[in-house]
């Protein structure tokens, strides 16, 4: 073979050999998946922590099983199981023929529930709602407000099955879900007051229409932005004689067990801010969330109502059953903490003060609901509801139950 052949057979052995293969690109990494909104905001040294949001009783609790005789109240004062058989009964409405409306969170249900003056019978009349929280009575009507949801019953207490109409459109409700179950009611002026919560735990708001309070027409006309930096408010009412709205509101998590506080403020105008989320309890600064003079400006609250205590309903008491020093004092439920090693709430406390929220006194009303001794309870107060003839009723989301608190004066025995 001459030596060209044997360099074209080289050549054409090296024209023939495979191609090397390309390297493939490496995977793009997989982002980790954003922290649940109730983590947000915990630190390094939280990550090994234990707390996490207690799951709710989604059953129904027979009434032998209500341990109604733990509850402690001040003297003269009785408290009794009133109806069962609600699975996670949150706040209450009651319609003009006195029917009571009761809203409710994850189970997607409100409740109609009847009084013939010897027993109370229940029924669903809302179901596989995204947390129907928000109930309200007007003319009639029962307004129903889910996170993504605005439904009106008119005349539902004369015609059960009668077709909502649907609001959903004229309220241009905020998609996230995250603290927008809602508790709702009507004012002295006649308009339907909203909150709508922060989408998370700690964080600079996505858009502005959330931490707010708002109200609108009932209709879903009109609406105005009142009050802005209210991180979660579940629970308002009007003062009786200046009717000035005041409201509880959840303070964050993750800052420790004693901070923040959850607080009750009062709206003295419109347009006020409440700090969420640069500012805490009025002069607290946020420790992730931060701007320059973060508190600067911010509505100081009337009381702070302990931390991590879950404040939810908020009742002036305006009836005539209790004694007199009980008038237009702000009852409040707390239905307990979790982000906090030691529990606190559990219990309905009372709020006397000025009418203008200045000198205000805390002191408990009914406790029993939690055994500070091994940390457990067996119930979770959540909302109140004045009824015409005085009493107070009071819900019990873990167990689904409506109490009703009555006062009669004691009799001192003749010596």
């Amino acid at each position: 073979m001459t030596a060209f052949a044997s360099s074209l057979l080289v050549l054409q052995g090296c024209a023939t050999a495979p191609a090397p293969k390309a390297e493939a690109p490496a995977p793009a990494p997989v982002a980790a998946a954003p922290a649940p909104a109730w983590k947000q905001g915990m630190g390094p040294d939280m990550a090994n922590s234990k707390l996490a949001p207690l799951p709710g009783k989604m059953t129904v609790t027979p009434v032998s099983d209500i341990p109604i005789d733990k509850l402690k109240l001040p003297p003269g004062f009785k408290i009794e199981v009133w109806a069962t058989g609600m699975p996670g009964a949150r706040a209450m409405a009651r319609g003009d023929n006195g029917k009571i409306y009761i809203g409710t969170r994850a189970i997607g249900r409100v409740y109609e529930l009847s009084d013939n003056g010897k027993e109370r019978t229940s029924r669903v009349v809302v179901d596989k709602l995204v947390q129907p929280a928000g109930v309200a009575f007007k003319n009639g009507s029962l307004y129903v407000m889910a996170i993504n949801k605005v439904l009106r019953y008119d005349g539902i207490e004369k015609n059960p099955n009668v077709t909502p109409v649907d609001l959903t459109a004229k309220f241009n409700l905020p998609p996230e879900q995250h603290h927008n179950w809602k508790y709702i009611a009507f004012g002295p002026d006649g308009k339907l007051y909203v909150p709508f919560g922060a989408p998370c735990n700690i964080c600079e708001l996505p858009t502005p229409e959330y931490a707010q309070i708002r109200r609108y027409n009932p209709d879903g006309s009109g609406m105005e932005v009142l009050a802005t930096g209210v991180r979660n408010t579940v629970g308002f009412d009007w003062h009786p004689t200046t009717k000035q709205l005041w409201f509880t509101n959840h303070g964050r998590d993750w800052m420790g067990d004693d901070k923040p506080n959850d607080t009750l403020s009062r709206m003295q105008k419109t347009g006020l801010n409440y700090g969420f989320p640069y500012c805490h309890e009025g002069n607290m600064p946020d420790d992730v969330v931060k701007k320059a003079n973060p508190c600067a400006g911010v509505e100081q609250p009337v009381a702070l109502m302990g931390p991590h205590s879950a404040v939810m309903g908020l009742k002036f008491y305006t009836g005539n059953m209790f004694p007199a020093e009980y008038k237009n004092a702000a009852f409040i439920a707390r239905k307990g903490s979790w982000n906090r090693n030691q529990k606190i709430g559990y219990d309905v406390v009372m709020v006397k003060s000025s009418a203008d929220g200045k000198n205000a006194k805390i002191t408990l009303f009914i406790t029993g609901f939690m055994n500070p001794a091994d940390q457990s309870f067996w119930g979770r107060p959540a909302y109140l509801l004045q009824m015409p003839d005085g009493s107070m009723l009071v819900s019990d989301e873990q167990l689904g139950a409506i109490y009703r608190v009555t006062y009669k004066k004691q009799q001192v025995a003749a010596k």
